[in-house]
């Protein structure tokens, strides 16, 4: 007899978790590694933000706060989807997390009975489809490979849809391919979306700040106004601001939405830490010009690894519209063999074999649910980078 959960048994670990564990403790060992799995700006939190929590924490603003965070934040977080992307929303309609995750997990068993069904465009970020699983409904994955530049087409989408549909969980920027959907391509999903009045959409925006170029961001519930009322507008201040560590995410929707995932929320961690949520609002509400000033650093860095992984042997790298990760393929790879006479048979084996070799860490792409491809993180530096890159080109040119 077991005392462990048979719900169990639907999920596994986070690989990107996974990965990063396994660099630091290689790094611990003494081994030079670098590691490009974890999705973490190498950015401090700015000053104006730490000197809000400091300035919290001194005023005693270090008690409970609602469950589902405090008047302040929810007002600033209202203030921000009325600027930033204008959609009007009232602070009963939002609810703030330990985290994005928490808000998307909060949702998914708010609303899933078993055997609900959920879509979600493949690659995806590894957490998904297990807390669909968790959560008792279905997760249905569209493959959307390189030729679509990893994004759904409306066809993918409007065949995936049953009556069982409950959500589709929508991220551009993507995580893990930095693949965004352009104005046209969203409003296509959105049509589709209005012939299936039973879906609602849970947009996960957590890398709106992070686009290069002339791309544009744009959220589904600002594209077509009436998905308003069966959409979850999800985002937070980890990735663009920085404050990964601080734990703060966010999503507005539908009232009735909102308060189901109140009452998990009470029953589970209550309130978001009180100190990271001060620093939330002056995240919110404090100066963004650095936003854009960030965006050109890893606009930067994505060129640069672009470039030099076009550049390896077998492999091939598209150049995505934002967030702070490449997808490339290394379809070129498979079959060939280490010195050592390792096969490459598929991208774990190639992630595996090249952490061995070179001591460069990356996520493999069937974790993220498309192959054979690798994920790589450039939330570090130019130089890191640089020697990161030149070791796999140096790997793939030793595979025969």
């Amino acid at each position: 007899m077991t005392i462990l959960s048979a719900t169990l048994d639907r999920v596994k670990p986070s690989p990107t978790i996974a990965v990063t564990t396994l660099a630091q403790e290689l790094k611990a060992a003494g081994r030079d590694v670098i590691g490009l799995g974890a999705g973490e700006p190498d950015f401090d939190t700015p000053d104006n933000i730490k000197d809000a929590a400091k300035a919290a924490m001194d005023a005693g603003k270090t008690k409970y706060t609602a469950p589902d965070g405090m008047p302040e934040l929810k007002q600033a977080i209202c203030a921000k989807f009325a600027r930033e992307n204008g959609l009007s929303y009232e602070p009963a309609q939002v609810s703030v997390g330990t985290g994005g995750k928490q808000i998307l997990y909060n949702a998914l068993m708010a609303t899933l009975n078993p055997g609900d069904e959920v879509v979600i465009p493949a690659p995806y970020w590894v957490s998904y489809p297990d807390m669909v699983l968790l959560a008792g409904g279905e997760p249905v994955t569209v493959d959307c490979g390189i030729d679509t530049g990893f994004k759904m087409t409306p066809a993918q989408l409007d065949a995936a849809i049953t009556p069982r549909t409950k959500w589709l969980i929508f991220n551009s920027p993507s995580n893990p391919t930095g693949a965004g959907y352009t104005h046209d391509e969203l409003a296509a999903l959105c049509a589709v979306l209005m012939k299936h009045p039973h879906v609602w959409v849970m947009s996960d925006d957590m890398y709106e700040h992070l686009v290069f170029d002339d791309f544009e961001f744009f959220t589904p519930a600002q594209i077509e106004p009436a998905l308003y009322e069966r959409t979850l507008t999800v985002n937070g201040v980890s990735k663009a601001y920085a404050m990964t560590g601080w734990r703060i995410g966010y999503g507005a929707g539908p009232k009735v939405l909102i308060d189901a995932m109140r009452k998990i929320q009470s029953q589970s961690t209550s309130n978001p830490c009180t100190i990271s949520q001060w620093a939330a609002v002056e995240a919110l509400n404090g100066p963004q010009d650095f936003l854009a000033e960030n965006a050109k650093v890893f606009q930067r860095r994505r060129d640069l690894v672009v470039e030099m992984l076009n550049a390896a042997q077998g492999i091939d790298c598209p150049t995505p519209e934002g967030a702070f990760y490449v997808y490339p393929s290394i379809a070129g790879c498979i079959g060939k063999a280490t010195p050592e006479g390792t096969v490459i048979t598929d991208d774990e084996t190639f992630c595996k074999a090249l952490l061995e070799a070179t001591g460069v860490a990356v996520v493999f792409g069937a974790a993220f649910g498309v192959s054979p491809n690798f994920r790589v993180s450039y939330a570090t530096s130019d130089e890191q980078l640089t020697t990161a890159c030149t070791r796999i080109q140096d790997f793939c040119a030793s595979l025969s």
